[in-house]
């Protein structure tokens, strides 16, 4: 096997050129995806026979908790390809993806505690759900907070690393607490592999919105990257002959 592409993945130089690439289209594809999606769900999707409308939220509330928890997955895999191949840009795809995961689980809480209130009449309970949900955030938050503490680069990209990869524990623990405790939290809307639970005409726009959160993700995820490569590489001849090129374009 031909293992070429994936040791191009250590060149800052190579992702910097092709990212810009990707970025566009990730960009399009996200404002697309994600303004079908509200327009459908929040505008024609047919309200739900228990919860009426208030059931919308699940349209920024699952894609935000999807995301979430794919991310956290990311930083694990991004920390064991730091870890085993010392690849730097490994670790900058870990930095710069935690912060948007933080905020996806924040979105997350947030839209399931306004969620929770009319449909449990309470915006938090102590569930094995809500609460799984929480310490992810707070395992974000210390990857975060690591990554900052520590002044020696090479340091502070094993240490977060270490803690991706401990942390990733909880992911199955989210993805399974309904299955194995008593929650209060509903099970899966729909899945890949199963029927689901609701009527097409209410989760088709929902799985446009979690492609469009994914193509959010990821276009963000390329500027942040982008501009942290230009950081950590300043002293590189590429990179002052591309600012040069952005200042000529500018001007």
């Amino acid at each position: 096997m031909n293992w070429t592409w994936f040791h191009k993945w250590g060149s800052p130089k190579w992702f910097y050129e092709v990212s810009g690439r990707w970025l566009t289209g990730f960009a399009w594809a996200a404002a697309l995806l994600l303004l079908v999606g509200l327009v459908w769900g929040l505008a024609f999707a047919p309200p739900d026979y228990q919860q009426g409308n208030s059931f919308r939220i699940i349209y920024i509330h699952v894609p935000a908790a999807i995301l979430a928890q794919s991310c956290y997955l990311m930083l694990a895999i991004a920390g064991a390809v730091g870890l085993i191949w010392k690849m730097k840009l490994a670790d900058v795809a870990l930095q710069q993806a935690a912060p948007i995961g933080a905020w996806m689980t924040v979105i997350a809480l947030v839209t399931g505690s306004l969620w929770g209130k009319p449909t449990w009449g309470t915006y938090w309970v102590w569930d094995a759900r809500l609460t799984s949900m929480l310490i992810l955030l707070f395992l974000y938050f210390g990857v975060i907070a690591l990554g900052q503490a520590i002044s020696n680069r090479d340091s502070a990209a094993k240490a977060c690393a270490v803690l991706a990869l401990v942390g990733a524990v909880n992911i199955p623990i989210i993805k399974y607490s309904v299955e194995w405790w008593n929650t209060l939290h509903q099970p899966a809307t729909f899945k890949i592999t199963g029927k689901a639970s609701m009527a097409s005409e209410m989760w088709l726009p929902l799985l446009v919105m979690i492609i469009g959160f994914y193509c959010f993700f990821a276009a963000v995820l390329l500027i942040r990257m982008r501009l942290e490569v230009l950081r950590r590489e300043s002293r590189a001849s590429w990179v002052k002959a591309e600012i040069n090129r952005l200042l000529e374009k500018g001007q």
